[in-house]
């Protein structure tokens, strides 16, 4: 007998169905095989399936059983496959009779037939409506990542014997309500840090928030203690609430990679990524022998923020420049070819020099100018070029540290400035694919950051003087438009570029 079931596979951060067909043959020595470019974790459903079905008081056929995943030349990774392969045992030999033509069913199973946790649930939902299926069997532990998905009957399955009580209508499983989207999206969160709290650098939070309303990549610059890593880690409180494609697009990624919370069925918050400076270049770029998202991609639509920028590998510095310019990684491996988003934010902190203390009025630097040279090449030119926002952060006084009664802007204030810069940047950009300044590309710069004469001379000189790249001078006029927008103004007026200017290195790197 031959029983049909339908799941899915992910192929980057999308899926695609897959039939999973079972063959039991009555002749032959009895022999369980999976087809269909199985990896290690689907040939080991096997064992897993067979198990969960004795345990869970099922007869497990004697026989010759085929199992093929198709389409047949697309690898088949995980394991979301048991359940589907454990069902069409059970209708390929009878001992259930059940209409499944309008599901998609996927989960791991455990030897006593009790369902786990499975990554890549969110995008497997979204196919299984795009599909048309009017139903979806998943994990209970799953159930509320999928819940978001509208449209579709969501079954949440506690086990395998659970699962045949069902089918068999003899104890029906009570679909998952769905989640108000809107709603989640809308609640606040303690980020626990606050601009308030960074008393003595007032120029380094006004590059923040120049940078979280426009979306452009920073680099602060200053001595140990300064407070780079305290002023990096208060961005997400303030940049703006994620949209609602947003959220799903960053949800995907997570749920793909497995990072999901798993009482949380949506990313609500921006990401913010600190990979380690030992991460390697697969670590934060994505790849792999089956390509899988990096760091990039998890901080897509947030923050990747690089502490002790100097100290990672030149190569894996050396591989962000791409990505930084294009939003999105492509990756080429033998199992296929395969592009990731990363969309972020980019922000780097560093010291002066290896001891740090280079420029400090009270501490004395003791590195040698070779030490010194040999460490700021560390980061190549064409890297610091991309970044928009160059912010020295010196170290900040005793008193101000001690005075209670000084204290900057809270986040809810910056934020709100923050949001209303990006709803203004969103009805400029309607019709198109951009979504804050910093994705602006030559084209859109011609036609978003129009100057008048006077603008227009003022920042010719400044390119001059400067001796700035042509990268450097689109850098400019994206941020210039960012603090225009801050400030409600329709043009870029001089102020605006003058302001921006202070963000560049004299020697355009």
């Amino acid at each position: 007998m031959m029983a049909k079931v339908i799941s899915g596979a992910t192929v980057g951060l999308e899926s695609v169905p897959i039939e999973v067909e079972v063959n039991i043959e009555s002749r032959g020595f009895p022999k369980f095989n999976i087809v269909g470019l199985p990896d290690k974790a689907v040939e080991e459903a096997k064992e897993r399936v067979r198990s969960a079905l004795k345990n869970s008081g099922a007869e497990f056929p004697a026989r010759r059983i085929t199992v093929n995943l198709a389409p047949a030349d697309l690898p088949k990774k995980g394991p979301a496959y048991d359940l589907p392969i454990a069902l069409g045992i059970l209708l390929a030999n009878e001992q259930l009779r059940a209409d499944i033509s309008n599901a998609l069913v996927l989960g791991e199973l455990s030897l006593d037939g009790h369902l786990r946790h499975t990554p890549g649930v969110l995008p497997m939902t979204l196919l299984a409506k795009e599909e048309g299926f009017k139903k979806i069997f998943l994990p209970e532990i799953n159930a509320k990542e999928a819940s978001i998905v509208e449209g579709i009957e969501i079954f949440p399955v506690r086990s395998i014997k659970r699962f045949f009580e069902h089918l068999s209508k003899f104890r029906p499983i009570e679909p998952q309500p769905h989640t108000d989207f809107e709603a989640l999206l809308s609640q606040d969160e303690d980020y626990g840090l606050d601009l308030a709290d960074d008393n003595g650098q007032a120029q380094a939070n006004r590059a923040l928030e120049i940078a979280a309303a426009g979306g452009h990549n920073i680099l602060m610059k200053g001595p140990p203690g300064a407070g780079k890593t305290l002023l990096a880690r208060t961005i997400p409180s303030i940049l703006p609430r994620l949209t609602a494609d947003e959220a799903l697009e960053v949800t995907k990624i997570y749920s793909i990679t497995g990072n999901l919370p798993r009482n949380e069925p949506l990313i609500k918050h921006r990401p913010f990524r600190a990979p380690h400076h030992t991460t390697s270049r697969i670590g934060l770029i994505g790849g792999g022998t089956h390509p899988q998202p990096g760091e990039i991609s998890l901080a897509h639509r947030g923050v990747l923020f690089l502490d002790e920028f100097p100290e990672f590998p030149r190569h894996v510095l050396e591989s962000l420049r791409q990505p930084i310019e294009d939003g999105f990684v492509t990756v080429s491996r033998a199992a296929g070819t395969l592009s990731f988003p990363a969309k972020f934010i980019f922000v780097a902190a560093q010291n002066p020099c290896p001891c740090g203390f280079r420029g400090d009025p009270k501490r004395r630097c003791i590195c040698t100018q070779n030490q010194i040279i040999r460490y700021q090449k560390r980061v190549s030119g064409p890297i610091l070029d991309r970044i928009d926002l160059h912010v020295e952060v010196p170290a900040v006084k005793h008193e101000k540290l001690t005075d209670e009664e000084k204290t900057g802007e809270s986040s809810k204030d910056v934020r709100n400035r923050v949001q209303e810069a990006r709803e203004r940047q969103q009805k400029r950009f309607v019709g198109t694919r951009l979504t804050c300044n910093a994705e602006m590309t030559a084209k859109n710069i011609k036609k978003y950051c129009k100057l008048n004469t006077e603008e227009e001379n003022f920042l010719r000189q400044a390119v001059v003087q400067m001796n700035l790249t042509a990268r450097a001078y689109h850098r400019i006029l994206k941020v210039a438009r960012t603090i225009a927008d801050l400030t409600g103004a329709s043009k870029i007026e001089t102020s605006h570029l003058a302001e921006a200017l202070q963000y560049r290195p004299q020697n355009g790197v």
